[in-house]
């Protein structure tokens, strides 16, 4: 079942982004994020967090629609796109997409990209999009759907990252290695409209990136 999930990070609203939120079987809203979706006009199955962020009045408005809020405490071990995350699984999402998971707060960026890692580890495909990137953690193989000349980073987040294979880029390997803090696998592109990335041990960042 594919799942949405809206933080409360930067989001562009557009109806290319409208139409994956309608896409989804589950829609998920983490606090703030409650206002990205008033903005669109578009009403999740839950909100989910400590509402520290999301506005009395953006509460009010989903709340007179019978919306489910699930609250925490404040004080938690888990960020509202965890729990989530952790929600959406408990209700059988097989495929996340976490939007408003990037912005100024660079903490929150890079918690939401590792809380992929996650979801790699139960074999569930994930991605953090935004306007610019999607961003994948790829524990085995992924295919990737792109243009001729789109960007494609792959950056190993284990200390090592080996029987790494790269097929349908314009710089190809074939069951290499890499070392985590090395910058060769930036700025790859497709060389026609499907790549793939594959890892035997290790853990890939993998960046669909335009300008």
């Amino acid at each position: 079942m594919k799942c949405v999930i809206i933080a409360n990070g930067d989001l562009e609203y557009s109806e290319d982004i409208a139409g994956i939120i309608r896409q989804a079987r589950l829609i998920v809203c983490a606090d703030g994020g409650a206002r990205h979706l008033k903005a669109l006009n578009i009403l999740p199955h839950v909100i989910i967090g400590d509402f520290d962020s999301a506005s009395p009045e953006d509460l009010l408005f989903f709340e007179e629609k019978k919306i489910k809020t699930i609250s925490y405490p404040s004080r938690k071990n888990e960020t509202d796109s965890e729990l989530c995350i952790s929600w959406a699984l408990l209700n059988h999402a097989t495929d996340i997409t976490i939007l408003g998971g990037t912005g100024t707060r660079l903490d929150h960026t890079l918690a939401n990209i590792y809380l992929l890692k996650k979801l790699a580890g139960l074999n569930i495909p994930a991605r953090v999009l935004n306007k610019h990137n999607i961003i994948h953690i790829v524990s085995g193989r992924i295919e990737l759907k792109g243009r001729p000349g789109e960007v494609v980073s792959v950056l190993p987040i284990t200390e090592k990252a080996s029987g790494i294979t790269l097929r349908g880029l314009e710089y190809p390997l074939v069951n290499a290695t890499m070392e985590m803090g090395s910058s060769l696998g930036i700025s790859n592109v497709f060389k026609e409209t499907t790549a793939s990335v594959s890892v035997r041990k290790g853990l890939l960042m993998v960046i669909q990136a335009t300008d």
